[in-house]
């Protein structure tokens, strides 16, 4: 790593005092800076500076999310066009992107700055329509606004016509989010690693009904037919605008947008799959998280930094 300057990104609502000070605590004992978000100065503390979000990029070697995937999406989209890797604390429920658990972080910051960590590379969706400019590193949403009908859309690959929708809503997932929302519609869990985008219709009614899984060269162009009804965009699980019937989106993958510290690649993948697994049982948040740490517990031995 070039430098030690390590941004935080917080979560916007959650208690994340004790997991600040721990860090900050820590870039004092190692000469190490730490910024954060002039948004967020309210909640950094002393030892923290706050800074605009260019400057916040360009000051960061390393960001560190504290919260939960959500926040970690937002740290990504942050730093997009820039090669600053995030490290993910979970503050959160299960969590997917995140790595840590804050009682991890002494170790997990050692091993940081000592740039002992792998670098994980994730494409993102840049998305283009009326209104609606954004990227989305899990999925892009469109979703039908109750009462106003459904979802009804052509579709276009490198533009040529392959068929239409008729659904609730159209999920179109990078691989890494391809266990949110597309996994929710019955679309396919897909490898982090695999150069490939879906396009998952919820609730079909006619037109095509199974998910479409395209390559990342591919761009597509969703035009809502007449008869749909108005459509919100969902980017990251944020509203990013409505749609009305004849406007048309167009998407396309722009791959390693993003960059995720991983301390134990293998160890977090195991994770994964555990909690892949919980998903599909009638259990509440608090409950998976006390199944999830005794699955982990019968597994194999973590590395030193756990």
């Amino acid at each position: 790593m070039r430098g030690r300057s390590f941004g935080l990104v917080l979560h916007p609502v959650r208690d994340v005092g004790g997991e600040v000070r721990t860090i900050v605590s820590w870039a004092r004992e190692h000469g190490a800076e730490v910024v954060g978000l002039a948004s967020d100065a309210a909640r950094l503390g002393e030892g923290v500076a706050p800074l605009a979000p260019e400057d916040f990029v360009a000051r960061c070697d390393a960001v560190i999310s504290l919260g939960g995937d959500g926040t970690m999406l937002g740290a990504l989209r942050l730093l997009i066009g820039s090669e600053v890797p995030v490290l993910g604390v979970n503050l959160g429920h299960l969590g997917f992107l995140v790595e840590l658990e804050p009682r991890e972080l002494p170790g997990g910051l050692a091993r940081l700055a000592a740039g002992d960590f792998t670098v994980e590379p994730h494409s993102c969706l840049r998305i283009s329509g009326p209104g609606l400019r954004a990227v989305a590193f899990n999925d892009l949403a469109l979703t039908r606004t109750p009462g106003l009908g459904s979802a009804s859309a052509s579709l276009a690959v490198d533009g040529h016509r392959m068929g239409y929708y008729r659904c609730d809503a159209l999920v179109l997932s990078t691989p890494t989010g391809s266990t949110a929302y597309n996994y929710a519609a019955g679309g396919p869990v897909v490898s982090p690693a695999a150069d490939s985008f879906l396009v998952t219709p919820v609730a079909p009614m006619s037109g095509i009904s199974r998910t479409l899984v395209l390559g990342t060269e591919e761009s597509v162009r969703l035009e809502l037919l007449a008869n749909s009804g108005r459509l919100v965009a969902e980017v990251d699980g944020t509203v990013g605008g409505q749609l009305e019937p004849g406007a048309s989106v167009d998407v396309r993958v722009e791959r390693a947008a993003g960059h995720v510290i991983r301390l134990d690649a293998q160890g977090h993948g195991r994770r994964s799959r555990v909690k892949l697994s919980l998903l599909d049982l009638p259990l509440l948040p608090e409950e998976m998280r006390e199944r999830l740490l005794q699955e982990l517990l019968r597994g194999e031995p973590t590395s030193g930094t756990r």
